[in-house]
């Protein structure tokens, strides 16, 4: 299975958060899946880090790479045609970078792992 990353599901990862249910933990160790995370991610956690919002142990422009890459997750670049489908989308979710990440998961064939329960409206394939 090709899957996409929620950011969410990235930061409860790397951290070991308990709020990572065992089913997505086993999916994105298994080698038989393709983890992906998208570029959007990294932005949305620089943006969340400089609010305030977010913290880390050392700069996330430098942990997050370094983690995706130590956990073999592939980094997903953004792209006109998912872009494009923006336009497309329904107004079901707000949230700027959540909808990036469904149009990437739609163009890319990718299931998107998140817990979010409005992603669960958008025709995207969800990991639940």
């Amino acid at each position: 299975m090709k899957i996409l990353l929620d950011t969410h599901i990235l930061l409860w990862y790397i951290s070991g958060d308990a709020r990572l249910p065992e089913d997505k933990r086993d999916a994105i160790c298994s080698a038989e899946n393709e983890i992906y995370l998208s570029v959007v991610s990294l932005w949305e956690t620089l943006i969340k880090h400089h609010i305030g919002k977010l913290t880390f142990p050392q700069p996330p422009e430098l942990c997050l790479p370094e983690q995706r890459e130590r956990h073999r997750i592939a980094s997903l670049a953004s792209d006109e045609i998912s872009v494009a489908r923006l336009a497309t989308l329904p107004p079901l979710h707000r949230d700027p970078f959540d909808r990036m990440l469904i149009c990437q998961a739609h163009v890319h064939g990718l299931v998107l792992m998140t817990v979010d329960e409005i992603l669960r409206a958008n025709s995207v394939q969800i990991f639940a």
